[in-house]
């Protein structure tokens, strides 16, 4: 409630409390009261609000010891002691219920209503302090003594913080829209400050605490700077709900103003014979007629124009119209790029962007060749598979290029709104189509490459299935006929060349995978890196980084050394941070003008990128028995696991740690179980098979680990282990096992072999069935390498120990 708002009667009538003051006219200062108060008064309690000397306020009495404690005065000297109640909600308060300082006041007048209640008008005389109560019963009565103010001796500080109140108060007035203004006049006739104070202390909008508090302050000064400090306060609210007012005033008008200009420009087209929206609408009809799209599409294009045009432009549904039809226009119906069918040239353009990835390159030669022969074919949808860093999405870019058609990226990976693929209906605020469509608009063509980016990180929760939308969107069957929920037409996508990529086909729902074309990609050699280092990383990143030929050299031994010492992956991203570092030092060498060697040196290297992070010294330990070294594919390509076998005195107990799937478990028991089967044959007594526990532990806890490809690996550790003889150095193997003692191939051979590659191993044992996966490696890139293949787990305990 801001100050002065009901200058006169409040319309709220509460018990004992009630009205907003007034101001007495006759006598103001308190000082002007000289009458002498009884020690003992008739005291009556207030709710909710605060009497100050020298202000009027008419109260109406409904509390039974109210009534008395007003009679009773009345009756003798009108004076009676007036405190505020510390808690409204009591309607029978006591003396810790009633602040102790409050107001002796006169009834100046008593009105007796009809429903038992009385009316008094109380004129504030004197402050006064409860000394305590003398009475409770019937009414309450106390002893008081009378305050006076301390006289100040700093006339000019108070006169200045007087001067302050009342510029503060008639600021307050300008703005409240529910002071009169009379209440400014009647502020400049007041001339005693101490009822200037207590009349806008009275008036003010602030809690009972905070008028209290200025009612019990006996220095002059002090209570000014309360009642300035709360005044600041309820202005800061004024001006602050003045400037939203003003803001909002400001707001309605220019609407109104708009509106006014708008329905005059109107009236003024239409005495021209000109109209807006009807222009607009011939533009779009004559685009429609160069379009070469459907009957279906033209059908609705037409009918949706006809609505449109019997539609008032104002309405919200006009401009949404507007925009679908905009969209059917600017979407490439039967708009064809034509593509290059000179296949040597398309071959020549895949090699310069990508080294090596043969199956995809021979795949995209072969779509061209049934192209150019039978002039009309579906695309394939095909999926590339492979660990990142590989370059499945730029490859995308090169077919598109190598192609000449246009190229559009989709990125799939957290997806989990099935509407980002369909679109929304035209009825949702907001509506817009799906991102399949949005992306053939912005390619301004119905045949790009359209790269399905990480579609084996699709998600999957209550919005949704976007995978299961992606089966209409990947089938040459259905995609002749995608139905977009915004376009609501149905738009064929059969001359699209799909190309998702993928880390993993494990997550990708089997009805979507059994509609692409699956082409692994492995990942590279060490010989491959630094032919893709030289070809492409290299200059790169020397470009990026503004150096040309002369400033920089890096020889194939170095990036050997970078692949080999700095990296552990099947891709070249890490490669390509590396060969970056190396870059930007030399960068900073070339512009703060030092002298340095052209030619990066291996010395360079460990100052550069710092010290060796990989070494192949891992896997030279022949002392140890019960580690054997395993191979083992991951999504980020293949990577070496070993295998910890330790035995201690026990019952026979197996225990397995290091993050195991339940496939890897039931391998170790299948080996074990193995071993106890023909112990003899490893020369293992059985009183050592059920005297000893056995702990298999697989190192990097913290990676989960599942497969059954460990098998040969976890039976020749645990052969070693109870044989006490070691694994042979640089050896490293992977098979399944079974417990007649057969060993059966695994997948990721390619993967698996590069990563032994990489790491300095020598000799690799595999099942005879995965010979034929070796021999697609190129030989070239496992020069070095040993095959071991067998078909027996006798022959693998025989060639893995020493």
């Amino acid at each position: 409630m801001s100050m002065f708002e009901n200058f006169e009667f409040s319309q709220r009538i509460d018990n004992e409390t009630e009205f907003m003051p007034l101001i007495s006219i006759d006598e103001e200062d308190e000082s002007q009261y000289n009458e002498t108060y009884p020690d003992i008064l008739p005291v009556l309690a207030l709710k909710n609000t605060v009497l100050f000397p020298g202000i009027v306020i008419p109260i109406t009495v409904g509390r039974d010891k109210s009534i008395k404690a007003i009679n009773e005065a009345y009756d003798n000297d009108r004076l009676i002691a007036v405190l505020s109640q510390k808690d409204v909600k009591k309607e029978n308060p006591l003396v810790d219920d009633l602040f102790t300082v409050g107001t002796v006041a006169k009834i100046v007048k008593l009105l007796r209503m009809p429903d038992g209640t009385i009316t008094a008008i109380l004129q504030g005389r004197s402050r006064f302090q409860l000394e305590e109560l003398t009475q409770e019963s019937p009414f309450m009565k106390g002893r008081i003594t009378v305050l006076e103010y301390i006289e100040t001796k700093d006339e000019m500080r108070l006169e200045a913080l007087v001067a302050s109140v009342k510029d503060m108060a008639r600021q307050i007035i300008d703005l409240a829209p529910n002071i009169p203004s009379e209440a400014a006049t009647m502020l400049r006739n007041i001339s005693s400050n101490s009822f200037l104070l207590n009349f806008i202390a009275s008036n003010l909008g602030s809690g009972i605490k905070k008028k209290q508090r200025a009612l019990e302050e006996n220095n002059i000064l002090v209570k000014a700077e309360l009642i300035l400090e709360q005044m600041d306060g309820e202005l800061q609210l004024l001006e602050l709900r003045d400037k939203i007012e003003s803001k909002v005033r400001t707001d309605i008008e220019k609407q109104q103003r708009d509106y006014f200009l708008n329905q005059q420009l109107k009236t003024i087209q239409e005495e021209l014979g000109e109209n807006p929206q009807q222009a607009e609408l011939i533009a779009l009809e004559a685009r429609a007629k160069k379009k070469k799209w459907s009957k279906d599409a033209e059908e609705l294009f037409d009918k949706t124009i006809k609505k449109v045009k019997r539609m008032n432009p104002q309405v919200a549904e006009y401009s949404i119209m507007l925009n679908y039809l905009d969209l059917m226009l600017e979407l490439p119906w039967n708009e064809y790029t034509k593509d290059n069918f000179n296949l040597k040239n398309v071959l020549k353009v895949l090699d310069q962007e990508h080294y090596g990835l043969e199956k995809v390159k021979e795949r995209i030669l072969e779509h061209l060749a049934v192209l150019k022969l039978k002039g009309d074919m579906k695309a394939p949808i095909l999926c590339l598979v492979g660990p990142p860093g590989v370059g499945k999405t730029s490859l995308g870019k090169s077919i598109a290029k190598a192609l000449k058609r246009k190229f559009v990226r989709m990125s799939l990976g957290g997806l989990h709104d099935e509407s980002e693929v369909r679109g929304h209906r035209k009825t949702y605020i907001g509506a817009m189509p799906g991102r399949i469509i949005q992306s053939l608009k912005k390619a301004g063509s119905s045949n790009p490459v359209f790269i399905l980016d990480e579609i084996d990180k699709v998600g999957n929760n209550f919005r949704g299935d976007p995978s299961s939308a992606l089966l209409e969107v990947l089938d040459p069957e259905q995609n002749t006929t995608f139905y977009d929920n915004y376009l609501e037409v149905e738009y064929d996508l059969s001359k699209v060349l799909f190309i998702a990529t993928a880390n993993s086909l494990n997550t990708i729902q089997p009805a979507l995978l059994d509609r692409m074309e699956i082409i692994n990609i492995s990942g590279y050699s060490v010989e491959e890196k630094v032919e893709i280092s030289k070809r492409h990383l290299i200059p790169k990143q020397r470009k990026e980084h503004g150096l040309g030929a002369k400033d920089v050299k890096v020889t194939p031994k170095i990036t050997e050394k970078i692949i080999q010492e700095y990296t552990r992956e099947s891709g070249v991203r890490s490669l390509d941070r590396q060969i970056a570092g190396v870059m930007r030092n030399t960068a900073k060498k070339v512009a703060m003008e030092e002298d340095y060697n052209v030619t990066i040196q291996a010395d360079d290297i460990k100052k550069i990128l710092g010290p060796i992070r990989f070494s192949n010294d891992l896997y030279q330990d022949a002392k140890t028995s019960g580690v054997a070294v395993g191979l083992a594919w991951t999504s980020v390509g293949g990577d070496i696991l070993f295998i910890e076998a330790s035995l201690s005195k026990g019952k026979g107990k197996l225990t397995l740690t290091g993050n195991l799937g339940d496939v890897m478990k039931e391998s170790a028991t299948t080996a074990l179980s193995f071993i106890k089967a023909n112990a003899e044959r490893f020369n293992i007594t059985n009183k050592q098979l059920s005297e000893t526990d056995i702990h298999i532990h697989v190192p990097e806890g913290a990676i989960p680990k599942d497969g059954p490809s460990a098998g040969i690996t976890m039976l020749t550790a645990i052969t070693s282990a109870f044989t006490n003889r070691p694994v042979k150095p640089f050896l490293a193997m992977t098979g399944e096992i079974t417990l007649r003692g057969k060993v059966l191939p695994v997948g990721g051979i390619k993967e698996k072999v590069l990563a032994a590659k990489r790491s300095g191993i020598k000799d690799i044992i595999l099942c005879q069935a995965n010979e034929k996966h070796v021999e697609e490696i190129n030989k070239d890139f496992i020069k070095g390498v040993k095959f071991h293949y067998v078909d027996q787990m006798y022959e693998v305990v025989d060639l893995a120990l020493s």
